[in-house]
């Protein structure tokens, strides 16, 4: 009895660390899109044409109604739905405010799977954005307070 214990015990622990091995090798793959706030302003700075995308979720907006400046807002389930909101031939940066970047980083995985490698996510969104003392403005536009489903 105790062998048959120990032998699923070991199994558990053998697909507990394959999932564990396999989140971080994709959270690892999926960080060379990012880019740093310092990072974004040194390309702003450099003139470099570069496309910024804020991509929070509607009630995320309502709650800090600023964005970066030269941002474009897109709801995120419109991204979802048609990833060519962003263009493919050109460098984008999308951001958002969710704790681990988690609306940033699906929207990436999505253009991704589409082809779409000149996409990054901004680490940290707004929040590092603001935190390094980079400027915002007030957004005003109207828009949609979907849940984001």
């Amino acid at each position: 009895m105790a062998a048959i214990l120990m032998t699923i015990c070991a199994v558990c622990l053998l697909i507990v660390l394959v999932v564990w091995s396999r989140r971080s090798k994709a959270r690892h793959e999926i960080e060379q899109y990012s880019i740093t706030p310092e990072d974004l302003q040194a390309l702003f700075a450099s003139h470099q044409e570069v496309l910024l995308f804020d991509v929070r979720l509607p009630l995320d907006l309502l709650a800090y109604s600023e964005i970066i400046p030269g941002a474009k807002r897109l709801a995120p389930s419109e991204v979802m739905e048609n990833p060519s909101l962003i263009p493919k031939d050109k460098d984008s940066i999308v951001y958002c405010t969710c704790p681990s970047d988690r609306t940033s980083r699906a929207i990436l995985h999505r253009v991704l799977a589409m082809g779409f490698l000149r996409t990054k996510f901004l680490r940290g969104g707004l929040e590092a954005w603001k935190a390094s003392g980079f400027p915002v403005e007030p957004y005003g536009k109207a828009f949609h307070l979907d849940t984001g489903k």
